[in-house]
């Protein structure tokens, strides 16, 4: 009788190792350089200086990136990540943005004129109040990808882990000599799935998700914003 309990414990014992071993595992090997990463953008939060009229030029993906993933292209994803960029660097507090746009400029003026001719109501003088760009500023999308691991235990089933990163370069062109601030920005989000091996669910490959390139450009901007700001501020730019 002992016997034959020894020999069903040792049988059940070697179950649990069988259901607890792993027997699939893929990664991806993560790296990000320390100008990509290493800064905190809460050190410049809360500003009440003065702020710096810039003028943006570009801001979003370039064709190089929808041609290599066209899936950005026609979910209208750069159109979300320019605006996700502008409100940001309009709620840092730092910058007047100026208008680039011809047509809009043009209306401007004739709306001067009428007044300066007395044929209008209201009256506008903008005589010496047109506030022009000490920077032109760009914005791109310089790194866009996505990896999955997979892991199947035969306990735990299958966990995938999509990360989507995103890397932002901003430049800022000095209007009067011509030099150039640029820093850089890469920011992750990442998709988490489980399934049983029971499950009849789908093993295929996570779907596109569009929110994890807002997440992803957030985060990049922090980090780009950052480091643009610790340069702008040791150059004399901003006083903090």
């Amino acid at each position: 009788m002992k016997k034959l309990l020894v020999l069903l414990s040792l049988f059940l014992l070697s179950s649990v190792v069988v259901v607890a071993q792993t027997i699939g595992v893929t990664k991806t090997e993560q790296y990000k350089a320390s100008f990509e990463t290493k800064s905190d953008i809460s050190q410049f939060l809360n500003y009440d200086g003065k702020q710096i009229p810039i003028q943006i030029l570009k801001c979003g993906i370039g064709d190089e990136v929808y041609e290599q993933y066209p899936e950005l292209k026609e979910k209208r994803v750069g159109l979300g990540v320019a605006n996700i960029t502008l409100e940001y660097l309009d709620n840092l507090g730092r910058f007047a943005f100026t208008e680039d746009k011809t047509e809009i400029k043009n209306r401007m003026v004739k709306q001067f004129q009428a007044s300066a001719a007395g044929i209008s109501e209201d009256k506008l003088d903008g005589r010496g109040k047109i506030r022009l760009a000490h920077y032109f500023v760009e914005i791109e999308v310089y790194d866009y990808s996505v990896s999955e691991d997979e892991t199947i235990n035969l306990k735990d089933g299958i966990k995938d882990m999509m990360v989507t990163r995103l890397g932002l370069q901003v430049r800022f062109t000095n209007a009067e000599n011509g030099t150039i601030i640029a820093a850089s920005g890469l920011g992750e989000a990442t998709t988490k799935r489980e399934l049983t091996l029971l499950s009849d669910a789908t093993v295929d490959p996570i779907k596109f998700n569009q929110s994890t390139i807002s997440i992803a450009t957030k985060k990049a901007l922090d980090i780009a914003c950052a480091n643009i700001l610790g340069k702008m501020v040791k150059k004399g730019v901003f006083e903090k």
